[in-house]
């Protein structure tokens, strides 16, 4: 029996190191620590990915509001709460964390702080119904996204300083496809659950259990051996807002990175629109959350491992190649209704939800791994968070294009977002390769 750590063996199965091991860009004792890092960050996303599935506030969190009898009005708050709320504050809490020469603990405090904010939020619902349950609620999740903002800037430049380039999209892979494993799982159980008791009693235990799982995850993360970083260039908020917009102005490549993402947006975009152009057109009621939760799992437990690999080799090509698929699965919905009329039905339009799933998790781990390889790992803080502040903005627009979309049927709206993941193409082929 081998006596190798089993932090070893996974490093070595999942990264594809070789007996000689090359650490770029990290130092020489990070890169001896790289195998236990690797495997306590990939046990984080384990839980991570879970907790966010299972206490989703684009699914879960609306059904429990039509439990509690919350007016409709909350749930149209909730997903531009929550991206806005964890994307926004990122440029003015960059300039403190660059003061810590250690930052896994603002990663391991914000996913502590989440997991709290999901146990209050499952008091809440134990005691409140109504408008009240509402208030309480959006409140609560406004917190819990300003803390994941918080994470996101650490948990970036933490990966940035333990794990060597060229292996961080495998990282991102593992975390995502054993959670896509667990989530289908849970998949299985929930939709058990609100099939035979859609009582808010299974929902408060659900949020509890999310609850438990990031505060795990925060103590896994907190383990993670991370040499100290440089505190020099420490600037004040207002400074910092100033020297990410000289960002913005001088580095050219940067600056199309951000319209690259920003057109990735679309893919995420389009989704409820196939949901609308399946409801308006077949006449079927997609219900069983459940079902939808094991469709993300599915989709990301087999297209991980590929979009992991493949960002390790060019991050780039697969912004392109993914905004290419979800441009392939725009055009077959567009071209539905010319299909022969036996071949209109659910059965040939649903692997559509698998299928732009999958290549959203594609866009999402590309930019992702491009962001870390890209920044320089002194200035890491500031570029992360110059660019999903950007994300921010460009998500509240996105609202604003929701509200448009009542003005045009959804062809319409599937056909512009559909252009605007062919724009992301072009401008995708203009960056740099990291």
């Amino acid at each position: 029996m081998s006596k190798e750590p089993i932090s070893e063996r996974v490093y070595e199965y999942v990264a594809e190191t070789g007996e000689e091991r090359a650490c770029d860009a990290i130092s020489e004792d990070s890169c001896k620590e790289a195998p236990g890092n690797f495997l306590l960050n990939g046990l984080n996303g384990f839980c991570t990915k879970l907790a966010e599935q299972i206490a989703s506030p684009g699914l879960i969190i609306p059904y429990v509001f039509s439990l509690l009898g919350v007016p409709s009005f909350y749930s149209g708050l909730l997903v531009p709460i929550k991206n806005t709320g964890s994307l926004l504050p990122q440029l003015i809490v960059s300039a403190k964390i660059r003061a810590f020469k250690i930052r896994k603990y603002f990663w391991a405090a914000a996913g502590f702080f989440q997991g709290v904010m999901l146990l209050l939020i499952a008091l809440v619902c134990y005691n409140y119904e109504a408008g009240t349950a509402g208030i309480f609620l959006i409140l609560l999740l406004l917190l819990f996204s300003m803390a994941s903002g918080v994470g996101s800037i650490s948990f970036k430049d933490v990966l940035g300083k333990t794990i060597p380039k060229g292996k961080r999209g495998r990282l991102l892979s593992f975390r995502a496809t054993g959670g896509g494993v667990l989530t289908i799982l849970a998949g299985f159980a929930l939709y058990f659950i609100v099939d035979g008791n859609s009582s808010i009693d299974s929902f408060i235990w659900l949020f509890v259990f999310a609850g438990i799982l990031w505060i795990i995850s925060a103590i896994l993360f907190a383990f993670i051996r991370e040499e100290p970083g440089a505190t020099s260039g420490g600037r004040s908020p207002i400074d910092e807002i100033k020297n990410g917009w000289s960002l913005i102005k001088e580095d050219t490549n940067f600056r199309q990175f951000l319209i690259t993402r920003a057109l990735l947006l679309a893919i995420p975009l389009v989704q409820p629109f196939f949901v609308l152009y399946a409801t308006e057109n077949m006449d079927v009621e997609l219900s069983g959350l459940g079902l939808f939760v094991i469709a993300a799992g599915i989709s990301n437990t087999i297209s991980s491992p590929f979009w992991g690999k493949f960002s390790d080799q060019s991050s780039r090509k697969v912004m392109m190649v993914s905004s290419a698929f979800a441009v392939i699965i725009c055009l077959y919905v567009l071209l539905f209704d010319n299909l022969p009329s036996d071949f209109q039905n659910i059965y040939f339009f649903g692997p559509v939800f698998f299928l732009i799933i999958m290549a959203y998790g594609g866009a999402r781990m590309a930019r992702k791994t491009y962001l870390v390889d890209y920044a320089p790992s002194d200035e890491r803080p500031l570029y992360v968070s110059v660019a999903n502040t950007f994300m921010g903005v460009m998500t509240l627009l996105s609202g604003v294009l929701s509200v448009v979309a009542g003005f045009f049927g959804v062809k319409v709206m599937i056909a512009s977002l559909m252009l605007l993941m062919i724009l992301a193409i072009l401008f995708g082929s203009k960056l740099k390769e990291t």
